[in-house]
């Protein structure tokens, strides 16, 4: 019987967009204000800090694209450099952050819901989640066209926002900061609006032209978002104090209604119910798309790996990952949330730049459509500063966060000793040889 592969469906530009719609997202629409509170009206350093360390292992997950463009992405690099205890805790952490960020954005989109129709939250969260589900059901070519409506809309009300703030630009001192210390701090925290990038990488095996396009795609999504986000920062800061952001709980929206008044507000709600859907819906693409390449590997059980037959998108991930970030929904606090995100993100990332590192070294001819820059015979230098700017910006994600984030990698080595292992194909032949 043949193996059903994923549909190859989305260009350079189409991917690009479902790259940015998954790095704007809510990360900006929530977590400006908090990081403004933080870093006062520097707060655009802080954008520019977390894009360069986004930036640096960008570049790595584009050359291990361009070699391995498969659905399992970190997945199959780590287990091709460190073997698969290594991989299946980076899978494992990927994985957690991913049902539990899309449950809190969903929350997040449950309580503008609510203000809006006065509809419970859970019910809300609860409604988008499945007919989030639905839709990837049925496509992936028409998951790429929702997402990409939706990016359109988010990325239109950040442009809005720097519109109506043009005539403030310069109206305040932009190096005006309580401590730099809370430039830093700001800098771990609104990482999670960089968060997605790496996402894009999973959805290689429908990506056409993988090798070549996934890089491009995925450079062009971090340089695109980078420009949005410092130019929002500078605008919000120019109109309502910094103080102001760092205490309101719609940041954007208030920004909107101190220069347009009531129905700004309104309007930049509405926005925000498209942002923090579409991250819902890019997201879960993207988690499900890791499990299913992850069950292909044996790394997981194989009906999680299924695919519809005529839909030819991946069910048998689709269905558990929805059902699971549905459980998460009594988790709350999106501070918090995307903290502990952080922390799973720069582990993984300290990890996928030492497997590009060992690779380079170990497997030195492998073929590289895409190499990165900066490199002293086989050592990539962006990589190794990778690893160092992550490292440092774990060390400031919160005690909290390193709490709950050290004891879910924990439960994944826990996990991963006590699950069945998959029988290789060495052992699979020793076997049949003896049976002869």
């Amino acid at each position: 019987m043949q193996k059903i592969k994923l549909k190859r469906e989305l260009g350079l530009w189409a991917t690009t967009l479902c790259g940015v719609g998954i790095i704007l997202g809510a990360g900006i629409y929530a977590l400006i204000g908090k990081a403004a509170g933080l870093a006062g009206n520097g707060v655009w350093i802080s954008f520019i800090i977390a894009a360069f360390v986004a930036a640096l292992s960008g570049l790595s997950y584009a050359e291990l694209s361009s070699i391995f463009p498969k659905a399992g992405a970190e997945y199959v690099y780590t287990k091709n450099a460190f073997g698969r205890r290594i991989a299946f805790i980076v899978g494992w952490l990927i994985i957690i952050s991913g049902v539990v960020a899309s449950s809190a954005v969903a929350i997040g989109f449950a309580g503008y819901f609510n203000a809006l129709t006065g509809w419970p939250i859970l019910l809300s969260a609860g409604a988008l989640v499945l007919f989030i589900t639905l839709v990837m059901l049925y496509g992936i070519g028409e998951s790429a066209k929702l997402a990409i409506i939706g990016t359109i809309v988010e990325a239109g009300g950040l442009i809005l926002i720097v519109a109506i703030a043009l005539p403030y630009f310069g109206s305040v001192d932009y190096f005006e900061i309580p401590s730099v210390d809370g430039v830093l701090a700001a800098a771990s925290l609104i990482f999670f609006a960089f968060i997605g990038f790496e996402e894009m990488t999973r959805l290689s095996e429908e990506v056409k032209e993988p090798k070549k396009n996934m890089p491009r795609a995925l450079i062009l999504a971090i340089f695109f978002t980078t420009i949005i986000y410092i130019l929002v920062a500078i605008s919000a800061v120019s109109i309502l104090d910094w103080q102001a952001l760092g205490a309101s709980s719609a940041p954007l929206a208030d920004v909107a209604k101190a220069v347009m008044g009531t129905e700004a507000f309104f309007a930049m709600a509405i926005i925000a119910l498209f942002a923090t859907g579409n991250t819902v819906l890019l997201i879960l693409m993207a988690t499900s798309r890791i499990v299913y390449g992850m069950a292909n590997a044996q790394a997981l059980p194989s009906f999680l790996a299924w695919v519809h037959p005529s839909r030819r998108s991946p069910w048998g991930a689709i269905i558990p990952v929805a059902i699971v970030t549905v459980l998460f929904f009594f988790l709350g606090g999106i501070e918090l949330i995307a903290s502990v995100t952080n922390y799973t993100v720069f582990i993984t990332f300290i990890v996928i730049n030492a497997a590009l590192i060992k690779l380079r070294f170990d497997q030195p001819d492998l073929k590289r459509p895409f190499r990165t820059p900066v490199n002293i015979g086989k050592l990539p230098v962006l990589a190794v500063l990778a690893i160092l700017t992550s490292a440092f910006m774990l060390l400031n994600v919160g005690w909290e966060a390193i709490l709950y984030g050290t004891i879910l990698l924990l439960t994944g080595f826990v996990v991963y000793e006590f699950k069945p292992k998959p029988k290789l194909k060495s052992e699979l032949k020793k076997r049949s040889s003896k049976k002869k």
